[in-house]
């Protein structure tokens, strides 16, 4: 039987429910998913279906992300509610995908792990399979593992095994749609153009994952714990002096109280040299060489390949600011001595992000 995987907290309980209930079944895993964005997202999501699926010996079969195809199936639907004719249509392509897999391959029937997702439409689904079924000439099955307290049992599961839990269903316009009703930043869709790892971000959970990866393979005991923090992103940053544009850093959780400011520097506190409005402060990139312990030879090298996001914190702390300070630090070149216009979009957010502590004592 080929099982359609959609994520490895539905897969784990659904592929054990399966295999007691198909003892004879040799059951082969496939995960297609082009719908889920950004790819970044995509590859978290399939590195933990690998880990349960090696949990569980069962082998795995990855898809083609044909994101591009899917765009276009969906396409006029963008704004359509979830469970409603884009997921319908989104289902109906992984469906026919997995059912044509499994046509391929000399199986008997094939199945979804989406059955047992909460956030989905049973009776759409089994539709959805069973026309797809008869289209190949192999059999859908459509088990309903969500009653009899199933959800329970499957979210006590994800705990005990330390899965990863996203929080939207996959793809781009569920995401959006979820953020604006919850009124949160979309922040999964935030990439800085330097590529540094942004904290709560898709790409630091790889780390942590990949990590755990690492230390399952040597028996090294770990947990993965959650954290409530202060997360910021930068959405754009511009510097100008006399009306020209002057390559400049913001440090993490620089902000203004607006997107606009102006003015001179107007006295200096050590190293730090303070603009006379909306406690903008600058230092020089000698000063940042030194306390990153770094060696840029211009801002704009800073810019595009700035060391880890963590490192550039402790700046702040170096340079004897609150912990709790959130002005605005620009690191340039030369300390301006004309007029400055600064353009900043940025916000600061509660936030909860994942920590991997390793190794832990028995």
């Amino acid at each position: 039987m080929l099982v359609h995987i959609c994520c490895a907290v539905d897969s784990h309980y659904f592929l054990q429910k399966l295999q007691a209930d198909y003892p004879n079944e040799k059951l082969t895993g496939f995960f297609y998913d082009p719908n889920i964005h950004p790819y970044s997202e995509y590859y978290l999501r399939l590195l933990d279906v690998k880990r349960s699926c090696r949990m569980l010996g069962i082998d795995l079969i990855e898809g083609e992300y044909d994101t591009e195809a899917w765009l276009e199936a969906v396409r006029g639907l963008e704004n359509e509610p979830e469970k409603g004719a884009r997921c319908a249509v989104c289902f109906d392509r992984r469906f026919e995908v997995s059912a044509r897999k499994a046509a391929e391959l000399g199986e008997k029937h094939f199945t979804s792990t989406l059955l047992t997702s909460p956030k989905k439409s049973l009776r759409q689904l089994q539709h959805a399979g069973d026309a797809l079924a008869e289209k190949f000439g192999i059999g859908f099955v459509a088990p309903d593992y969500r009653k009899a307290s199933g959800t329970q049992e499957q979210n006590i599961l994800a705990k005990k095994d330390a899965l990863y839990r996203q929080d939207y269903c996959g793809c781009l316009f569920g995401l959006t749609m979820q953020r604006e009703q919850q009124q949160k930043l979309a922040d999964e869709l935030f990439v800085p153009i330097s590529g540094q790892i942004q904290p709560e971000s898709i790409e630091a959970r790889i780390e942590i994952y990949e990590k755990r990866w690492e230390l399952e393979e040597q028996n090294l005991p770990h947990r993965i714990v959650k954290q409530r923090f202060l997360n910021w992103r930068l959405k754009m940053g511009l510097l100008r002096v006399r009306k020209e544009v002057v390559p400049a850093h913001f440090l993490p959780y620089s902000t203004l109280k607006g997107e606009y400011t102006r003015g001179k520097i107007e006295y200096a506190t050590g190293e730090l040299h303070h603009m006379n409005r909306d406690e903008v402060k600058f230092i020089t990139l000698e000063t940042y060489n030194r306390l990153a312990d770094t060696d840029y030879a211009t801002v704009r090298e800073l810019i595009f390949s700035p060391p880890r996001f963590e490192k550039e914190v402790r700046i702040r702390t170096d340079l004897r600011l609150d912990l709790y300070d959130l002005s605005t630090v620009l690191v340039v070149e030369e300390i301006p001595s004309n007029k400055i216009e600064i353009l900043s979009q940025s916000t600061v957010y509660s936030d909860v992000k994942e920590v991997l502590i390793a190794p832990l004592s028995n």
